[in-house]
């Protein structure tokens, strides 16, 4: 195993994980207020309503099963009965299809803060390089599914006796990189770009993916009340402001003098 192994496959994923942790850890204590997706819904609406959720539910349903594909065991789903054949069915065409939804909602999304004037100029130098690093794991990751485990019929490319439990031997610190030796290209460009997106992920808007309105379901209700359900007084109420006072002070004014007596 060469030096560039070990950097491509040893270093930079440790050095990447670690500047993803510290850094989200740092932008959550000391920019709270940036922590933030910087809403543009006030400027734009049709796009973001259609881009959004195509989006954001093919990338929960790509991460989903990536977790499943690289961090749990063969072992494990197969002792379940999950066969091969069943995984790879799920694992490619399912697979294929949230990767199509998530790249169609992220091109609308792209078009739409192109050519959205306000959503546009509203757009920092930090978000397009965003973009392009957001975009390059994912159609990255779509040309290796469909190289490799499609094109290639049969079952494919068996990721899950090389990739995950290299990817796993990191988490137990135990690094193994020559499972990464005759992984195909496509698979490796894929994984050095999902990297680099995690080095950047802390100083950009994606920080927002870790927020959740946990505590909304417990918050105090907020109590509206309509103007005309509020009792009204008998006394007309006068001109100018009304005197400030104690409720006592209140009730002598209102009450009769001696000398009206």
């Amino acid at each position: 195993m060469n030096g560039l192994s070990t950097i491509a496959w040893v270093v930079f994923p440790y050095v990447s994980m670690a500047v993803f942790v510290v850094g989200l850890l740092w932008r959550y204590r000391y920019d709270k207020f940036g922590w933030t997706t910087r809403s543009s819904e006030l400027y734009e609406h049709a796009l973001l309503r259609l881009g959004s959720p195509l989006f954001h539910f093919g990338i929960l349903f790509v991460a989903a099963g990536h977790f499943m594909g690289l961090l749990i065991p063969k072992s494990w789903t197969e002792a379940v009965g999950i066969g091969q054949d069943f995984y790879h069915f799920i694992a490619t065409y399912m697979g294929a299809l949230a990767g199509i939804m998530t790249i169609v909602g992220l091109s609308i999304l792209i078009y739409r803060r192109r050519k959205t004037g306000p959503v546009f100029l509203a757009t920092t130098r930090m978000d397009k390089f965003m973009y392009v690093l957001l975009a390059l794991p994912i159609l990255l990751g779509m040309w290796a599914t469909v190289q490799n485990q499609i094109v290639a019929g049969g079952h494919g490319y068996d990721y899950r006796e090389t990739i995950s439990p290299w990817l796993r031997s990191l988490f137990y610190f135990q690094p193994q990189p020559e499972l990464m030796a005759d992984v195909p290209v496509q698979f490796k460009l894929h994984i050095v770009a999902a990297f680099l997106l995690f080095l950047v992920w802390p100083f950009t808007r994606l920080v927002h993916a870790f927020s959740a309105p946990v505590g909304y379901s417990t918050r105090p209700l907020v109590v509206y009340r309509s103007r005309g359900s509020v009792a009204r007084g008998t006394r007309e109420p006068g001109r100018g402001w009304e005197p400030v006072g104690t409720p006592q002070d209140r009730k002598r004014r209102s009450s009769p003098t001696s000398t009206e007596l």
